[in-house]
């Protein structure tokens, strides 16, 4: 089988340790006769294997006591609406900062139960950078604020966590979480679907504060409450449980290799090659502000976009896969997410410069 370097989006590509390890444990978890897509989410098997996986993502995120972790389904799409229902409490608005498809999403989902305050907006810029804070417009009696704190399709993130007073902060980290040390303090709720840089699709991470669980009105649906979930252990229905099992091994091989400390070195690495020949050349054009880039997620465009095609079809052939952009707003985007080794960017940039060199 030829190796590939994987660029998707998501679902993005897995570490190979992680994979030959589920194809290890695949037909005989630890001895018990059975695939963990075949156990009983109550059974002591894999009770002991959901326990030990929200315990990793404690340690690795530093996750205070007064924090829950709820492993859900739905993915970050549904959270747009469980997260308006349960955090509005007595109030009736909330502020949204808007840059970019992610936040687009967000926003008209929660517009469906509450007053919708854009705080700030990058749209005059078509999304290409990050509000600054002292631009915002933010309402004190606010609910909660939300941010996108990775765009996927835009390509910018956030460097530093905003200041929003006592007001809870509410971050969409769906493309980033684990990519990096998060001050999970500074934030009310954190929510991530796992298809970027913690396992494969079907698991979606909420760690919320526990004074923010518990204020949804009675008539919402059971399964939309976060309580549900917080008092049943995330097993009010049955849990994605293979996708949980995964996350849990992704997680042990950041551990291994030393943490998201230095996780987030590798990743600055492989995100400054890139952005470095972007930057010195003419042919290839990246958008984004230079201060708002993510170290995720990386757009550009040819200069001649008749060429766009003959690129794809070229990397494909180098075993560069998965490079074009997304269809609202075209080019190439290229995702590098923790899996994504070094030299699979060195080969990108490698590929990059001979096209160039034969187009020019």
């Amino acid at each position: 089988m030829a190796k590939v370097f994987n660029f998707s989006a998501g679902p993005a590509a897995l570490p190979e340790e992680v994979l030959v390890q589920a194809r290890y444990e695949l037909l005989d978890w630890h001895g018990a006769g059975l695939s963990v897509m075949e156990m009983s989410h109550r059974s002591k098997e894999f009770i002991s294997i959901i326990e030990k996986v929200e315990s990793e993502l404690r340690a690795l995120l530093a996750i205070p006591g007064n924090y829950k972790v709820l492993f859900l389904q739905g993915g970050a799409t549904l959270q747009f609406s469980m997260i308006p229902q349960n955090l509005l409490g007595d109030k009736r608005a909330a502020d949204y900062i808007y840059t970019g498809q992610w936040a687009k999403k967000a926003i008209t989902e929660a517009k469906k139960f509450c007053d919708v305050n854009i705080a700030a907006s990058s749209e005059d810029r078509n999304f290409t950078y990050v509000p600054k804070r002292e631009t915002w417009k933010l309402d004190p009696s606010a609910a909660y604020v939300h941010i996108t704190s990775n765009e996927t399709i835009g390509g910018i993130e956030y460097q530093q966590v905003p200041d929003v007073g006592d007001v809870p902060l509410v971050a969409d980290m769906s493309s980033h979480l684990l990519s990096r040390p998060v001050d999970i303090p500074r934030y009310g709720l954190i929510y991530a679907g796992a298809q970027k840089n913690i396992g494969p699709a079907g698991l979606t991470i909420v760690i919320v504060r526990e004074d923010l669980i518990g204020r949804a009105p009675s008539e919402i649906a059971t399964m939309a409450d976060y309580k549900a979930y917080a008092d049943s252990q995330s097993m009010y229905n049955t849990p994605p449980t293979f996708s949980i099992y995964m996350a849990g091994l992704v997680m042990q091989w950041i551990k291994r290799k030393g943490g998201l400390a230095e996780m987030e070195k590798k990743n600055i690495a492989k995100a400054q090659l890139l952005y470095e020949y972007l930057g010195a050349s003419e042919f290839y054009d990246s958008p984004v502000a230079a201060e708002d880039r993510s170290r995720m997620n990386v757009p550009f465009r040819l200069k001649d976009d008749s060429l766009d095609a003959e690129f794809l079809e070229q990397a494909s052939r180098e075993g560069l896969v998965q490079l074009k952009g997304h269809r609202s707003i075209g080019g190439m985007r290229a995702s590098i997410y923790n899996a994504m080794p070094l030299e699979g960017v060195q080969a990108l940039v490698d590929f990059m410069r001979e096209f160039e060199r034969s187009h020019v």
